[in-house]
């Protein structure tokens, strides 16, 4: 299956291994059993990306669960397939957005930074995520609020021309810094019982930076502000003197960065 259907403004060419470097496996394992995670169940991972996620929760269903990776990209899937397909673990190419029905029913449904992507249509998404659950199911959304937007030590021009950039992928990528916060109404609007939510950190970011934390930031910041049409007016540089600052800045032990993670969970009638 070949088909252009979904953007991503984050693509690029080391983004399978961006995605696969900040993964915390510890993580997506207790967010997983916090919404209800348990063996024996049949699992969508929806947007799964290069694998890994699924592959985690497929360990945490043994004995006897089955785990669907889903996503849109024809290379993260094959990547997927390559390193980590097995038997009950499989991956899938597929719209968000279109008929999903042939995968079957789910027992849990996960969409972890999914959302964030598809602000317009977040709540059409949602409610086609709603038609794999199964009647007594589990849907579980977890997103940011405040995406990229909370840094202190940084210098003033620096925050200034992040903001710009994200408000830039607002307008051209549909792009959505305050999903989690959307998260509870989603499923309120869909009827959910038992809905429960969590807030901690995704980003907590203080002292020396980490290899993995680095990378990803640097790869974050560096596509996104490719990608947003920022004119770095208010920074007074260029694309490059931007680049370089924010590495330099971004690792100074003095900088602090925070990001809000919201896990909304609830049970289907």
């Amino acid at each position: 299956m070949t088909t252009d259907f979904l953007e991503y403004f984050m693509e690029d060419p080391q983004e399978i291994e961006r995605l696969e470097r900040k993964t915390d496996p510890a993580a997506v394992v207790a967010q997983a059993r916090w919404a209800g995670l348990a063996a024996g169940m049949r699992v969508a991972d929806v947007g799964c990306g290069p694998g890994l996620t699924s592959r985690i929760l497929h360990e945490e269903v043994q004995p006897g669960g089955q785990v669907a990776g889903i996503d849109f990209s024809a290379d993260r899937i094959r990547h997927a397939r390559n390193r980590y397909q097995r038997d009950g673990l499989q991956f899938q190419q597929e719209d968000f957005f279109g008929d999903l029905t042939a995968l079957g029913h789910f027992d849990f449904v996960w969409a972890r930074f999914v959302l964030e992507f598809h602000r317009s249509r977040a709540p059409q998404l949602v409610e086609n995520l709603n038609r794999l659950v199964r009647p007594g199911g589990i849907l579980c959304l977890v997103d940011l609020d405040y995406n990229c937007l909370s840094h202190a030590g940084l210098p003033e021009r620096l925050n200034l021309t992040i903001e710009d950039v994200v408000r830039g992928l607002e307008q051209t990528a549909d792009f959505d810094p305050y999903a989690g916060r959307h998260l509870y109404g989603h499923l309120f609007d869909l009827g959910y019982q038992d809905i429960r939510l969590e807030v901690t950190s995704h980003h907590l970011i203080f002292g020396a930076l980490n290899e993995a934390e680095r990378y990803n930031w640097e790869r974050k910041v560096m596509v996104a502000a490719r990608r947003s049409g920022c004119d770095f007016a208010r920074y007074g540089g260029d694309f490059n003197t931007f680049a370089k600052e924010f590495s330099e800045a971004f690792r100074n032990p003095r900088r602090f960065t925070y990001t809000p993670l919201i896990l909304c969970c609830g049970r289907k009638l």
